[in-house]
């Protein structure tokens, strides 16, 4: 490929940190997965970090301990408001928990919230908002997070494509009650596989750790608030508490996130870069809607939405893209609600028709934190003369 979708971003460093995991012999999750926790609570400013296998764990844990919380839990049937726009596995956790999920629609030049469509889409049975920034665009946290403080609902931030992103100075990933994030391979940081649960909340954190590994006590803080420490020590070795999952990550995603984390500043810087090359390209090519930064976007990829206006055609765009041997896909997960699977959800729908428009005219092309002045101008040649 001459344009790829995602590039590695390991190094010397990586790979001497994954040689010592192996000479170490301990591969099960242990002192490198707790020293990144640390680090990426602390980088973002939050108190707790919990670390599992998946940014779609971390959406299942997150969701999961709304549930089991003493006060106010979650129950079957509430009402959560989610955009129209994002990945499958900001949804399935919702559904399979029983929740009703009421879908909004979005801007075709974020791909975030309508934000005067989520103000329509809140009632009196509105428990909770699920905020999703979508390739690296911040949402409107200003609004969103006083439409929750002033109707009491709970704000879930899934973040897991918008690392390192910001809004009024202000990290995305950092409002939520529960904020979740993704390492995976093609993600802001790579562990491979793996993501975190931010919160500041320490009954949260304690649900987060049990219900990540096989809903016992083991490893839960000394204060731990979600359950009373028998005597027995035999007994309380392996003690079940919630019916929760085994999402826990291994020391390689430990020990690769440490290495990670410290790039992530100048990653962005270069995302950035790219970012300002992308737009200076297509800012004024009146046959696309490209993405516009409401913040400072840390630019998963370049989203491109081809214009109503224009008489484009989307699969003459996608010939000139294979032809010229640059990667493409949907946004995100496009319009959640053109998929087959939403026939298992029980859901309403306020207005789509954003979603349902970058779901058949849009695509993005991949972003990196390597300079990608060649692979743009590759782009721009390719999509020149349609």
């Amino acid at each position: 490929m001459n344009y790829e979708l995602a590039y590695s971003t390991f190094d010397q460093a990586e790979k001497d940190a994954m040689f010592q995991v192996i000479e170490s012999d301990m591969f099960t999750m242990g002192k490198n997965v707790k020293q990144f926790e640390k680090e990426f609570s602390s980088f973002f400013g939050k108190k707790y970090a919990v670390m599992v296998n998946s940014g779609s764990s971390a959406n299942l844990v997150g969701l999961a301990a709304l549930f089991y919380k003493k006060e106010n839990p979650l129950k079957k049937g509430d009402e959560v408001i989610v955009p129209c726009v994002s990945w499958a596995t900001t949804y399935y956790p919702l559904q399979q928990y029983g929740l009703k999920l009421k879908f909004v629609d979005i801007e075709l030049d974020t791909l975030n919230y309508d934000i005067e469509e989520l103000k329509k889409a809140v009632t009196k049975n509105t428990k909770m908002i699920v905020t999703v920034s979508v390739l690296g665009n911040p949402n409107y946290y200003d609004e969103i997070e006083k439409l929750c403080e002033d109707n009491n609902i709970v704000l879930f931030d899934d973040n897991c494509e918008s690392m390192g992103a910001k809004y009024n100075g202000k990290f995305t990933g950092t409002s939520g009650l529960i904020n979740t994030y993704s390492t995976f391979f093609s993600h802001h940081i790579s562990t491979m596989e793996g993501g975190l649960i931010l919160t500041d909340d320490f009954e949260i954190y304690s649900l987060c750790k049990s219900l990540r590994n096989h809903g016992w006590t083991r490893d839960q803080d000394e204060n731990s608030p979600i359950y009373e420490k028998k005597d027995d020590d035999f007994f309380e070795a392996y003690r079940f508490i919630l019916p929760g999952y085994n999402v826990r990550p291994g020391e390689l995603q430990g020990a690769l996130g440490l290495q990670q984390i410290k790039k992530l500043p100048d990653m962005i810087i270069q995302r950035r870069k790219n970012a300002a090359y992308f737009e200076s390209k297509f800012k004024n090519d009146d046959r696309f809607i490209i993405q516009r930064d409401t913040g400072e976007s840390s630019w998963f990829s370049f989203a491109m939405i081809i214009h109503p206006d224009s008489n484009l055609d989307r699969e003459v765009v996608f010939k000139a893209l294979s032809d010229a041997e640059i990667g493409y896909r949907i946004i995100t997960g496009g319009n959640f609600l053109e998929h087959d699977v939403i026939k298992y959800f029980d859901y309403e729908v306020t207005k789509s028709d954003n979603a349902s428009y970058a779901h058949n005219n849009g695509f993005f092309v991949g972003n990196s934190p390597h300079d990608l002045t060649k692979e743009i101008d590759i782009l721009y040649m390719a999509l020149k003369g349609l």
